[in-house]
């Protein structure tokens, strides 16, 4: 939304959005922000931020809204709440936006550059006079360039070549990514989201950038946005059990590729968000599906900031299945399964009986000093792929009916589910259709 955003100094509302649905029925494309909205920063304790300026609109409204915002944030971000700052959102649509076009068709990478690098300069002198700290502190770091893709308007190398970190203040390569479009013909649940072929191709793109880059600068590469469909998601689709699924393996995916970050993109009433936090016309208020997939993938790579976490890719090689591998300080700790063959909750397969699953087996490795003593699982489920409610991961439910999000136990959910090591290091287990499971390893 930064780049619909102007500023007017003498608005005493923080935030006031108008719709145009023939641009967008998501969210308003004509905002203005007043001082106050600055104060949204104080809300949650002990969290840092990006904040995001408008590069989008020029003109003397589009300098006037950088100069006069850039003092406010930094303001507001005081006291280690800045993360790191962000210029622009996918300047490579600025020419083809379906919200309309807000540059001229010759602008390129050049251009986008100059542009750049004349605003971050800008932003650099007025928080030298304003907030001086974030200069001395090394703050003064971007997210950039936020590209829409890797196949749009502007291609990300000739950006680099051109000089985007001249100043030496990006600290990541960010780029986004979508599988599909929420409207776009041909787009399934079995086909585009729970197909791990889809999300290799679509990772891929990702990949080849970075490795090209890699020549370049040694800066991380991320997905600074990202989800299953484009335009906020599809219903039945982006918010189903499904999509958790998807979830689990494109991130576990990223992370076993080099993708060093992934910001899962959410908003009110988003098809695709984790949660809905407010109750609106259009969406009730709690926890979705895709919420579960964030818990699963945040209990299989455990604690990131007191241990050494990396993860491998087991490479089933299968367009409906994969598996991970957490390794903790070089030992093999976790390994998860998600097993995406479609089942439906209302009619089921094409094949009569019970809900069908898979037996998967791994030999694990011994350690010098140990073997396995034990492993235990942790499941992903609900009654289907397209269920959207009665998911649970290992036996705790989030909905916010319950204990209004908090994590609570079911009683009817089989959990400290152990399996065998056999004599020579092989553990199997059962994964049924549309779930996924955690083995987590004791030595």
């Amino acid at each position: 939304m930064r780049d619909y955003a102007t500023f007017d100094a003498s608005q005493k509302i923080a935030l006031i959005g108008s719709f145009n649905f023939n641009r967008s029925k998501d969210y308003p494309t004509t905002i203005s922000i007043g001082p106050s909205y600055f104060d949204s920063y104080s809300t949650w304790p002990n969290v840092t931020f990006l904040h995001g300026f408008n590069l989008g609109k020029n003109g003397t409204i589009g300098h006037d809204t950088l100069v006069g915002t850039v003092p406010l944030a930094c303001k507001a971000l005081s006291n280690s709440k800045l993360a790191y700052w962000q210029l622009g959102n996918e300047p490579d649509l600025y020419k083809t936006s379906s919200q309309g076009p807000v540059r001229p068709s010759w602008w390129n990478e050049t251009d986008y550059v100059e542009e750049w690098l004349n605003k971050t300069r800008t932003m650099k002198q007025v928080i030298q006079q304003n907030c001086p700290e974030v200069i001395t502190q090394n703050k003064f770091q971007f997210y950039a360039p936020s590209f829409g893709g890797t196949g749009n308007s502007l291609n990300l190398i000739r950006t680099w070549a051109a000089g985007l970190d001249t100043d030496r203040d990006i600290a990541f390569i960010d780029s986004h990514n979508y599988i599909g479009g929420a409207t776009q013909p041909g787009v399934t649940l079995q086909g585009t989201l729970m197909n791990h072929t889809s999300t290799v191709l679509s990772v891929a793109k990702h990949l080849n950038e970075s490795n090209l880059l890699a020549a370049k600068t040694d800066l991380p590469y991320i997905l600074g946005e990202t989800n299953s469909l484009y335009n906020e998601g599809a219903p039945g689709l982006s918010n189903s059990f499904g999509a958790a699924l998807w979830g689990v393996d494109f991130n576990l995916y990223c992370a076993a590729t080099g993708i060093r970050r992934v910001h899962m993109h959410q908003g009110t009433n988003y098809r695709y968000a984790s949660w809905q936090p407010v109750q609106t016309v259009n969406e009730t208020l709690g926890t979705k599906a895709p919420y579960y997939g964030n818990i699963m993938v945040a209990t299989f790579l455990g604690d990131l900031t007191s241990n050494n976490v990396s993860v491998s890719d087991i490479e089933l090689g299968s367009t409906y299945q994969n598996a991970y591998a957490a390794y903790v300080n070089g030992l093999l700790q976790r390994i998860a399964i998600i097993q995406m063959r479609a089942f439906n909750s209302t009619t089921g397969t094409t094949t009569s009986g019970p809900r069908p699953s898979e037996t998967f087996s791994f030999r694990l490795p011994s350690n010098q000093n140990a073997n396995v003593k034990g492993v235990s699982v942790q499941r992903l489920m609900a009654n289907g792929s397209d269920a959207i409610t009665g998911i649970t991961f290992d036996g705790y439910s989030y909905n916010w009916e319950l204990e209004q999000g908090k994590p609570v136990l079911l009683q009817n959910v089989t959990r400290n589910e152990v399996v065998q090591v056999t004599q020579n290091g092989e553990v199997s287990v059962d994964v049924p259709w549309s779930s996924a499971a955690i083995l987590n390893l004791e030595w």
